[in-house]
């Protein structure tokens, strides 16, 4: 049954692959969401060892930097918000 999945899988991702590549729209969505994943990852970054909110450490993980890439400013205060409460 894993072999099926990882198949599938594999079979997705060609295909996705395939459309990204044959649209010219693609690659401009695409090099906006690196530049938009990167922005996200370097305000987490500095965000931790800044010190501007201290005590608190968010973790640099796909769950937060995705949180980020899609909300931006308020997904910052989101996951903080989260921080705070949940810890």
């Amino acid at each position: 049954m894993k072999t099926v999945w990882i198949a599938v899988l594999a079979t997705s991702l060609l295909l996705l692959v395939t459309i990204v590549v044959r649209s010219k729209l693609s690659w401009a969505w695409l090099s906006r969401f690196a530049l938009h994943l990167v922005a996200a990852a370097l305000a987490l970054y500095l965000l931790n060892y800044s010190g501007v909110v201290s005590g608190f450490e968010v973790p640099l993980n796909p769950a937060t930097i995705g949180t980020v890439v899609l909300l931006g400013l308020p997904g910052i205060m989101l996951v903080l918000g989260l921080k705070m409460t949940l810890f």
